[in-house]
């Protein structure tokens, strides 16, 4: 009998994705042995009050896309960003989950495990594919929250760090692959 191939599926707004995404996406990915991570970027999360992210769809795709290029394992899908409405990982999760020579995973930061009871059908979403969970701190008394929890290293930056640096015309090249930052220069983003 075949091994199913497993399946990390990381979602978020990536705007813009960044080298913590990355560096979350490749420990999670060497250490729980997944053979490929689905990137999915939403069109607007239902815990961000409504509020579209700044950089468009298009674009968030396209440094997407360019992030994770040189990373075989790496692959993205656009499905929720041509939704009309806010984005539901478990709706992605049921598509994905209708090939049977998978095992899906979700892939969370420590920082989205207070608010998960919140998401659509929670209980269902971790049936479909369990968490797997990327955290800085120690993982002793992780015990409480169902998933596996991975210790990933420290990399401390976030999306609204980074539009907040380039909006004031900071050097970010230390927390986005350089190939992404070329393309917020080239089409004049966050400024």
């Amino acid at each position: 009998m075949n091994r199913k191939r497993k399946i990390g599926i990381f979602g978020g707004s990536f705007d813009p994705v960044h080298l913590g995404h990355m560096n979350l996406a490749i420990s999670i990915k060497e250490s729980c042995q997944l053979d490929e991570i689905v990137f999915v970027p939403a069109k607007v999360s239902p815990f961000k009050g409504g509020l579209p992210p700044l950089a468009s769809s298009e674009h968030r795709l396209a440094m997407v896309k360019i992030a994770i290029a040189p990373i075989e394992e790496f692959e993205v899908i656009d499905w929720e960003l041509r939704q009309n409405t806010p984005s539901f990982t478990i709706d992605t999760v049921r598509k994905l989950s209708q090939d049977p020579s998978t095992q899906l995973h979700l892939i969370l930061g420590d920082d989205q495990v207070p608010s998960f009871h919140l998401w659509k059908e929670a209980d269902e979403l971790m049936h479909l594919s369990p968490l797997i969970i990327g955290t800085r701190s120690p993982v002793d008394g992780k015990g409480q929250f169902p998933g596996q929890w991975v210790n990933i290293p420290l990399f401390d930056v976030s999306s609204t760090g980074i539009r907040e640096r380039l909006f004031q015309k900071k050097y970010c090249g230390h927390l986005l692959p350089s190939s992404v930052l070329d393309y917020i220069y080239q089409h004049h983003l966050y400024c």
